[in-house]
């Protein structure tokens, strides 16, 4: 554990550099490599736009008590439309980015994203679980974010040993991997990859928009290349063709097609860092889990 909170110090320097080299909202250019990328497909107009008479889920702020921080924490839970407590659901952990916290995505309006899915009949009903991903006391995106970089390697603690069981103790969901998933955008990409393939005894859905520094090397995402053919469902991925993130998804797409894992990585024309790519990515990633 220490030594992965240390890799996150240096990685915290990385990415802080880079922005203030760049400018605010930039991450700073990194090499590229060449990949096959899987074909961008564009979303339907007004994929993302609330649409009258249809039904719409719901909104609703949880607190669970964090083992691993010690302190009480917030998650934001979208419920399908016609929730049925009476009725088992698989759940989607959506994680924000280093600037963010259990709110953020709300400006990517995954509500509406969904609803308009499932009135469409496009995706397999589910739970959405958006967590603060920066496990520690003070957990509010405030001051030098990046200097938080370590609380996001300790949320994986706190996700696997205090979110999912609260969540799973709250709500009528499934407890098995082939009905969880993991995605998020930028640090919560690289999250996502990192908990996801580090844990696909929990996780059989992983999805990565847009990932961060923080992600590992591919060969320490997927040390054996035998369980992840045989245990991973889904490896997504999208990134913006000018975001100069690109390097952390094209290389762990180059090592998957390397040897031969199924692995998708959409590049999203003209695409930045920002939340157009990242409703796309929810979008489809979406539509693609729990069937």
């Amino acid at each position: 554990m220490k030594k992965a909170l240390l890799t996150f110090a240096v990685m915290a320097l990385a990415i802080f550099s880079a922005q203030a080299q760049m400018g605010r909202g930039g991450f700073g250019q990194m090499p590229q490599i060449d990949v096959t990328f899987n074909p961008y497909v564009e979303a339907p107009a007004g994929y993302d736009a609330e649409r009258p008479g249809i039904d719409r889920g719901t909104l609703e702020t949880v607190e669970y008590k964090s083992e691993s921080v010690g302190t009480v924490r917030k998650a934001t839970v979208y419920l399908p439309p016609k929730f049925d407590a009476n009725k088992k659901y698989p759940v989607l952990y959506l994680l924000h980015g280093i600037g963010g916290d259990e709110r953020e995505w709300l400006q990517g309006v995954p509500n509406i994203i969904m609803d308009n899915l499932y009135a469409d009949g496009k995706a397999a009903e589910m739970i959405i679980v958006m967590p603060n991903g920066r496990a520690q006391v003070n957990d509010r995106a405030e001051g030098n974010v990046y200097a938080t970089a370590p609380a996001f390697a300790a949320f994986e603690q706190d996700l696997l040993g205090s979110l999912i069981p609260f969540i799973e103790g709250k709500y009528n969901v499934y407890t098995d991997k082939m009905h969880r998933a993991i995605a998020g955008l930028s640090m919560g990409g690289g999250q996502s990859l990192n908990f996801g393939l580090g844990h696909m005894d929990v996780f059989a859905y992983v999805g990565g928009f847009s990932s961060a520094p923080n992600t590992n090397t591919p060969e320490v995402l997927i040390p054996d290349v035998a369980k992840t053919k045989a245990e991973n469902k889904l490896l997504w991925m999208v990134c913006g063709s000018k975001d100069g993130l690109m390097y952390n998804s094209s290389r762990l797409k180059a090592f998957c097609d390397e040897h031969g894992i199924p692995c998708t990585l959409i590049n999203f024309p003209d695409g930045e860092h920002n939340f157009v790519v990242w409703k796309y990515g929810l979008f489809n990633f979406a539509q693609l889990i729990f069937k």
